[in-house]
């Protein structure tokens, strides 16, 4: 892509929590920055991904380019990258896939988005597919306050919950596989963040704000409660032959419930967060 249109997606993106228009509107991005393989230099690209657990996939496919993209080259000189997802920065090791394991992950990205096998049939090289696996250690929010942080990370699930809608909306009879795997990393990711807030914040702001009591009851039986949807959820997409229609009626009461749960915490937590120390 031409550098001023990445120079545009990139300032709006960091301006706006990850959300961008034009060709990336309502799909998942990214911004990666690689350490020039002869410069040194950082550069920062904007970058499709694909969900895939506890980490994310990446194509260098270069618009079918016949040559492989600047940050590629990059990142196998330097595999230590940092990702801006909109909501954290945090450092990843970049792993290129090989084999069978390169192969799969490039089915599951083709049957998903019939762009990826044009990309491919456009040139003789093999688009890579790139793994990167966070570094272990905290990242670094996004947001300047904490309310504001919450408020990212409530607002990333919403976007997630809805691309994951509109991709079965779109789905065929089958479960596709990355579709499968886009709706379990999903269940994964409010796993942690609830997990999180049931063992740290929310203790911490019991200890402080002993007011918050009934505040917090509500909300972590409402953990309990989502847990429950999740639970069904992945049974849905996990079952022998999953029909979309399933698993879309479990995503959809799982939004439901979710939203609730969002917008009471937010109402009542974020006002805490970012009130003045003292």
């Amino acid at each position: 892509m031409p550098i001023d249109f990445n120079t545009q997606v990139i300032e709006e993106f960091r301006a706006n929590g990850g959300r961008v228009g034009g060709p990336f509107e309502g799909g998942r991005l990214i911004l990666l920055t690689t350490t020039g393989a002869r410069s040194g230099r950082p550069h920062t690209t904007p970058l499709g991904y694909l969900p895939d657990g506890g980490r994310i996939l990446v194509i260098a496919s270069a618009g079918g380019a016949p040559r492989h993209p600047a940050w590629f080259h990059n990142l196998v000189a330097r595999p230590r990258v940092t990702v801006e997802d909109g909501v954290f920065t945090y450092e990843a090791d970049a792993v290129v896939l090989e084999g069978a394991e390169r192969d799969e992950a490039f089915a599951r990205a083709a049957e998903a988005d019939p762009g990826w096998p044009a990309y491919q049939a456009k040139t003789s090289r093999v688009l890579p597919v790139v793994a990167l696996v966070p570094v272990p250690g905290p990242p670094r929010p996004a947001a300047a306050s904490p309310g504001g942080a919450l408020k990212a990370i409530h607002d990333a699930f919403r976007r997630e919950l809805a691309l994951v809608r509109a991709e079965l909306e779109r789905s065929g009879p089958g479960l596709g596989a990355q579709l499968r795997v886009n709706c379990l990393t999903l269940c994964q990711g409010l796993h942690h963040h609830h997990t999180g807030e049931d063992g740290a914040i929310f203790p911490f702001l019991a200890e402080r704000r002993p007011g918050l009591g009934p505040v917090l009851s509500r909300l972590r039986r409402e953990h309990e409660e989502i847990a429950a949807l999740l639970a069904r959820l992945r049974e849905a997409v996990s079952a022998t032959g999953a029909d979309p229609r399933d698993v879309a009626r479990e995503v959809g009461h799982l939004t439901a419930e979710l939203e609730r749960h969002l917008t009471y915490e937010e109402e009542h937590l974020i006002p805490v967060l970012d009130a003045p120390a003292g």
